[in-house]
C-alpha cells in the first residue's frame, strides 16, 4: 500500500462538531484517518442545527454525501416491520441515496472501508476492499436489552425484539468484518461472550480525551449563582439514558442530599431537553440550561460531577472529560464500568442505591479537600490510561494503513 491510501468512512451521523459522545468518537477517527489519507464520507444529519458544519467536513474530504434523516425511527415501528425479523434500527438507516453514493465510491480502488455504528455495517458490506473495519462501539443489541427491562408493554416488548433482532445482526456482521472496534475493554469482553464464533475478530479501542482542551488548568468564569454548591450532569437531554437519569437523581437522590446541604444545586447541562427534563427546573435546586456553547465552565467550577446513569454501555465522555478537567466524580457502576482504567474509590466514586450515592455526593460537599484529591487523581489516570494517540495508531494497523503517513491538511478547530 502507499502511503497515502483511499477510503470509505461511513457514519450514522456526521462526525462534527465533537458535542455529544458518539461525535466525539467518530470525529477523532474521522479527523486522523482525513488529515492523512483520502477519505470519501457518507453520513446522516438528523439534527438540523448540524447542517452549519458541513462544509467543514467536506473540507477535510475526497467525495462526501450528507445525508438528512428523520431523528426519531417511531415511524417505522409498525406492524410490517415488526413481523419481519429485522431491527428497526437498520431499517431507519436504509436510505437510497446513500446506497448509491456507496455503490459510487465503491467503483473506485478503495485500500479500506470504516463502518462507524451498526447502522453503517450493511453499507460496508456492499463494498469490496482489501480491509473492512466496523466499529460497534457499545454493544447496542444490550443497551435495548437493559431498556426492555425498564419498559412496561408493549414498549417493553418492541425493545426486547430489537436487542434480539440486532444481537443477531452484530454477530453476523462480526463474522463478515476484517475487525470489530468496541469502546472499552468491558465492552470488547460482553461481544466476545455474545459472540465467541467471531471472539478473534474483536478489539478494544479506548476513547481518548482531549487532555489540553479539558484541563483543570485552563481558567473559566464561573456560570453558577453565588452561594450555591453545583452539582453538573453534562449530556445530550433528548437521549432517554440520560433523560432517565437525570430523573432518578432529582427524584431519589438530590432531596436526601438537600436535607443536609440546602445550598445544593443540581445543574442539567445539555442540548434538547425532553419535557419531563425541563419540567425538573419547577423544583428547588434543579437548574436546566438548554444547549450551551461550551460545558467546560460548569465543569471547571462544579463542587462534584454527577452521573447517575443506570443505563449505560461503553464508555461515558462526560466522565472522561470531567476527569480530565479534575473534578470529583460519582456514578454508577454502569457508567463506571466503561472506565477500564478507574478505580473505584481511588479515581472515582461508585454508587447504585439513592442512600449511597447521597452519600457519595454529601461527603464531597463536606471535605472539599478530599473532594480536590480525588480530582486531581481522576485527572492522572485519564492522563495516563485515555491517550487518543496510542487509540488512533491502533485504528492504523487494524486498517492495514502504513504508520508513517504524515499529514495531508490541516484539521478543523474544535
Amino acid at each position: 500500500m502507499t502511503a497515502v491510501a483511499e477510503l470509505l468512512f461511513l457514519a450514522h451521523r456526521i462526525p462534527y462538531p465533537p458535542n455529544k459522545g458518539d461525535k466525539i468518537r467518530s470525529w477523532h477517527l474521522f479527523e486522523h484517518l482525513a488529515r492523512r489519507h483520502v477519505v470519501h464520507l457518507g453520513c446522516f444529519i438528523d439534527d438540523p442545527a448540524d447542517r452549519e458544519h458541513e462544509a467543514a467536513v467536506r473540507a477535510l474530504c475526497g467525495e462526501c454525501l450528507c445525508e438528512t434523516l428523520p431523528r426519531s425511527p417511531v415511524q417505522l415501528r409498525t406492524a410490517a416491520v415488526l413481523a419481519t425479523g429485522e431491527p428497526v434500527t437498520l431499517r431507519h438507516y436504509r436510505r437510497r441515496a446513500m446506497a448509491d453514493f456507496v455503490a459510487s465510491v465503491a467503483r473506485r480502488r478503495l485500500d479500506g472501508v470504516f463502518a462507524y455504528s451498526s447502522a453503517m455495517a450493511p453499507y460496508a458490506l456492499s463494498v469490496p476492499a482489501p480491509r473492512r473495519v466496523v466499529d460497534f462501539v457499545d454493544v447496542d443489541s444490550d443497551k435495548w436489552r437493559q431498556y426492555a427491562m425498564r419498559k412496561r408493554p408493549p414498549a417493553r416488548w418492541v425493545y426486547a425484539r430489537e436487542a434480539r433482532t440486532l444481537l443477531a445482526f452484530e454477530r453476523r456482521a462480526a463474522m463478515a468484518f476484517d475487525a470489530s472496534l468496541f469502546v472499552s475493554d468491558n465492552e470488547a469482553a460482553l461481544f466476545r461472550r455474545l459472540a465467541p464464533e467471531a471472539a478473534d475478530r474483536v478489539h478494544a479501542l479506548p476513547n481518548g480525551v482531549d487532555l489540553e482542551r479539558f484541563s483543570p488548568a485552563v481558567r473559566h468564569p464561573s456560570p453558577f449563582e453565588a452561594g450555591e454548591a453545583p452539582l453538573v450532569f453534562t449530556g445530550a437531554m433528548d437521549y432517554w439514558a440520560n433523560v432517565d437519569a437525570v430523573t432518578w437523581f432529582a427524584d431519589a437522590v438530590l432531596p436526601a442530599v438537600r436535607r443536609t446541604r440546602p445550598d445544593a444545586a443540581f445543574w442539567i447541562v445539555g442540548a434538547n431537553p425532553e419535557p419531563a427534563v425541563t419540567r425538573l427546573a419547577d423544583r428547588p435546586g434543579v437548574r436546566v440550561t438548554g444547549r450551551v456553547p461550551d460545558t467546560r465552565p460548569y465543569l471547571a467550577h462544579a463542587a462534584a460531577v454527577v452521573a447517575p446513569l443506570r443505563v449505560a454501555r461503553g464508555t461515558q465522555n462526560k466522565v472522561l472529560e470531567a476527569m480530565a478537567m479534575g473534578r470529583p466524580v460519582v456514578t454508577t457502576a454502569a457508567a463506571a464500568a466503561g472506565v477500564d482504567a478507574a478505580a473505584p474509590g481511588r479515581d472515582i466514586l461508585v454508587a447504585d442505591a439513592p442512600a449511597a450515592f447521597a452519600a457519595a455526593v454529601d461527603g464531597l460537599l463536606a471535605a472539599p479537600e478530599d473532594a480536590a484529591a480525588l480530582g486531581r487523581r481522576a485527572r492522572r489516570c485519564v492522563e495516563l490510561s485515555h491517550s487518543w494517540a496510542r487509540s488512533l495508531d491502533r485504528l492504523d494497523a487494524l486498517l492495514g494503513l502504513p504508520a508513517e503517513a504524515a499529514p495531508r491538511r490541516r484539521a478543523v478547530a474544535t
